[in-house]
């Protein structure tokens, strides 16, 4: 005789369908609350612990000069495409003399700040995983506790200082670089660059300027936080290391849309 097999009762299956969900909600909660912890241990280490000065000055070129090529052909793509079709239909409708602020106020605004932070997310945040990731997996971050070196102090608050500062830095270079291929592109479509500037001269404010400047500094801290604490949190060998890499690439970007949508939200218009 068959031996049925035992089923859920009705009280236990709500129970457990209850814990799953709280576990996949408690998740992103818990891995948030563990990147809030380094980021306060990195701003105590900051102002408590000797700064290496040499090491912030090297990783600010990772960052800054190293990504900087990159970042001016990406925005500069982004402005020339913006560019070619506002020009086209304000110019079909008498408006042309608006082109060059719409233009300008998108890239600085929002493209100049985004696709920077796109473009040192995967480059630099990749890196940063790796390098910390690889130290992490060789047992080089023990060493250095074992020498009373504070791998805080030593491999994440050089990393923060370079985001910090880098990002508004290229993000301003951006800006200029997407702009004047937005110029160039709306002059090939009949916009003279004399209106063009003129545009940007007449409608754009300096606030517009600030808020992607301000847009850029919770950007880099993003992304020095999620590449730094995937690399901490490695484990397994090269194949750890690639899953922290890409772990803080997805995760990068992931957050930097959501604080782009809710700095959009709160800064003024």
């Amino acid at each position: 005789m068959a031996i049925a097999e035992p089923t859920a009762s009705r009280e236990e299956l709500p129970e457990s369908v209850w814990s799953l969900i709280a576990r996949e909600v408690m998740v992103p909660i818990e891995y948030m609350g563990e990147v809030t912890i380094l980021l306060w241990q990195t701003l105590r280490a900051l102002f408590r612990e000797r700064l290496r000065i040499h090491i912030a000055i090297d990783q600010m070129a990772e960052v800054g000069v190293h990504s900087l090529p990159i970042v001016l052909l990406t925005v500069t793509s982004a402005g020339m495409v913006l560019a070619l079709y506002t020009a086209e239909e304000l110019a079909s409708r008498g408006a042309s003399q608006f082109v060059g602020w719409l233009v300008a106020y998108t890239i600085v605004r929002e493209v100049g700040p985004m696709v920077t932070a796109i473009v040192v997310a995967a480059r630099v945040g990749a890196a940063f995983a790796a390098e910390i990731g690889t130290m992490k997996v060789t047992e080089q971050i023990d060493a250095l506790r074992a020498m009373a070196v504070s791998p805080i102090g030593y491999l994440v608050v050089p990393r923060f200082i370079a985001c910090i500062f880098m990002l508004p830095a290229l993000s301003i270079l951006a800006d200029v670089a997407g702009t004047g291929g937005g110029m160039l592109v709306a002059k090939g479509v009949g916009v003279h660059p004399a209106v063009f500037l003129d545009s940007i001269q007449s409608f754009m404010d300096p606030l517009d300027v600030l808020v992607g400047l301000v847009k850029s500094v919770p950007f880099g801290i993003i992304i020095a936080m999620v590449s730094c604490h995937q690399g901490l949190e490695a484990t397994g060998g090269a194949m750890g290391e690639g899953r922290a890499t890409t772990k803080a690439v997805v995760l990068s970007l992931i957050l930097v849309y959501v604080a782009d949508f809710f700095l959009s939200a709160v800064l003024p218009a």
